[in-house]
C-alpha cells in the first residue's frame, strides 16, 4: 500500500503562495504585491493585486515612485488589501488576510471594517514608517491578530509545462 507524500506544503504556506502568485499579474515596475482572503473553513474567499482602479488605463497613469504627488503611482494605485475585500464572494467577518508586505494605515481601515480578524504577512520592512505604526495600533485597538509567516520552505516552483510535454 502506497503511503501519502511527505514533502507538501502546509495551509500558510499555501495561502501565502496565492497572494505571492496574484501579486504576478500587477504592471507595479517596482512593488508587486497580492493578497488572499481566507474563511475559517480553508476557502479562498477573495484575491487582490496591486494596481491602477478599473478604467484607468496603467499606459496613462504614472509608475514613478518619486516626483510631484500628482505625477506618482501613490494617488492612483489601489493596494493588493483593497482590491481583495472588494473581490470578496462572500461577507469576511473571522476570516484571515494572507499578504507580502505588512499593510499600510490605509488597508488597515479596510481589513477593520470588513471583518477579518488576521493578518498573516511575509515583510514588515516599513514597520518604522508612520503608516505602518497606525496600522499596528489600529490592530491593536480593532483586535485583529497579525503574524508573521516564517515559511519552512524558501520558494516554491510552478510549472506550465505538462507532464507529457516535458
Amino acid at each position: 500500500m502506497a503511503s501519502k507524500r511527505e514533502e507538501y506544503i502546509s495551509w500558510d504556506e499555501y495561502f501565502m503562495g496565492v497572494a505571492l502568485l496574484s501579486a504576478q499579474r500587477s504592471k507595479d515596475p517596482s512593488t508587486q504585491v497580492g493578497a488572499c482572503i481566507v474563511n475559517s473553513d480553508k476557502r479562498i474567499v477573495g484575491t487582490g493585486y496591486n494596481g491602477f482602479p478599473r478604467g484607468c488605463s496603467d499606459d496613462e497613469f504614472p509608475w514613478a515612485r518619486e516626483g510631484d504627488f500628482g505625477d506618482t503611482k501613490y494617488p492612483f494605485v489601489s493596494h493588493a488589501e483593497l482590491n481583495a475585500v472588494l473581490n470578496a464572494t462572500t461577507p469576511l467577518k473571522g476570516c484571515s488576510i494572507y499578504v507580502a508586505l505588512f499593510p499600510c494605515n490605509e488597508c488597515a481601515k479596510v481589513i477593520i471594517q470588513s471583518g477579518i480578524t488576521e493578518v498573516v504577512y511575509l515583510s514588515d520592512k516599513y514597520a518604522e514608517t508612520p503608516s505602518v505604526k497606525a496600522s499596528k495600533r489600529m490592530f491593536s485597538a480593532a483586535e485583529v491578530a497579525t503574524r508573521r509567516l516564517r515559511p519552512e520552505n524558501g520558494s516554491i516552483a510552478i510549472s506550465f509545462v505538462a507532464d507529457e510535454d516535458k
